[in-house]
């Protein structure tokens, strides 16, 4: 499968999403779905998947930085997100997973290193066990490895509480009205972020609510984020999801990359050092002091440090 010419302008709706900058937007066919990209640079791919409410734009930084160090970074928009198609299902783990292998085959590669944040930091590490061919090295930011999270969502009432916004998914329509209405995303950012000032202007700007504000706002996009954090949650009690975490039972014999912010009221920070024992190459690890849930917009500058560091050190 071959990717789409690069936009020259941007498709009707889609100005807030296609955002201009040094990188070119692309579409590519790949596992029966149309997905949006943005690339930039040249050398050993990097695949970066955004958490919620974001989409791709979220990783600017990163790709500026990267993408000028020798890498070639893109950074996809999940299906239901953004710019990439937005069917009716599909929106499960072993999808996503199958997606990302198939974007990065439909990218002429044969395997990258996948960084995910969030949902997609959980869709990082499930891609690693699901698909071990396409992923060369591993990346995750404000994510711990799913049995680590299928634990604490189960047992542990401190997780159980900072991400009861899980919990309010799971009504059917409510949330779904919910993210469109005025204020969402914001309260959503700001709620979820820190209080250090791990950057010149405060998180989130202005434009930052903006984008993601409209971006959640796209037809169909409210739906379908909500249908995977449906799935989510409903399948670790189902047999989909019992088969996942069984998948991922044994040590992944690649190197990871641990990314947390030491104040992350989303995800706790307690559990990401708990992922170690499901590593079997080498695990780095790192926790930001006074940064959040939105680790790579909190601290940019830190985060693009910490991966370029570790990518240049994978050889």
């Amino acid at each position: 499968m071959t990717a789409e010419p690069a936009l020259s302008t941007s498709p009707e709706g889609l100005e807030d999403i296609l955002v201009r900058g040094p990188w070119t937007h692309r579409f590519v066919a790949a596992h029966g779905s149309r997905f949006h990209l943005a690339e930039q640079g040249e050398g050993p791919l990097v695949l970066f998947l955004h958490g919620f409410p974001q989409f791709w734009w979220m990783w600017r930084h990163q790709l500026e930085t990267i993408g000028a160090a020798g890498y070639r970074v893109a950074a996809l928009d999940l299906r239901g997100f953004g710019a990439s198609d937005k069917p009716p299902k599909g929106h499960d783990t072993w999808t996503a997973s199958a997606d990302t292998a198939a974007v990065v085959r439909s990218l002429g590669e044969e395997s990258a290193v996948i960084v995910g944040h969030g949902l997609g930091g959980w869709i990082a590490w499930a891609t690693a066990y699901l698909h071990p061919r396409v992923c060369r090295a591993l990346a995750t930011i404000s994510m711990p490895h799913p049995r680590v999270m299928r634990r604490a969502l189960l047992s542990n009432p401190q997780q159980v509480v900072a991400g009861r916004f899980l919990a309010g998914m799971q009504t059917p329509v409510v949330p779904e009205r919910g993210m469109v209405r005025g204020g969402y995303v914001e309260e959503r950012l700001r709620s979820g972020s820190g209080s250090g000032a791990a950057r010149p202007e405060p998180f989130p700007s202005e434009e930052e609510v903006r984008r993601y504000t409209v971006a959640l706002a796209q037809p169909f996009v409210a739906d379908c984020a909500a249908e995977h954090y449906r799935w989510l949650v409903r399948a670790q009690l189902r047999a989909s999801g019992r088969r996942l975490a069984a998948a991922m039972a044994t040590p992944l014999p690649l190197d990871v990359l641990a990314i947390h912010g030491g104040e992350d009221p989303v995800v706790l920070p307690a559990l990401m050092p708990r992922s170690a024992r499901y590593v079997g190459g080498t695990f780095s690890a790192h926790t930001l002091a006074g940064v959040g849930h939105f680790v790579p917009e909190e601290a940019p500058d830190a985060t693009s440090r910490l991966l370029l560091a570790w990518l240049d050190a994978l050889g």
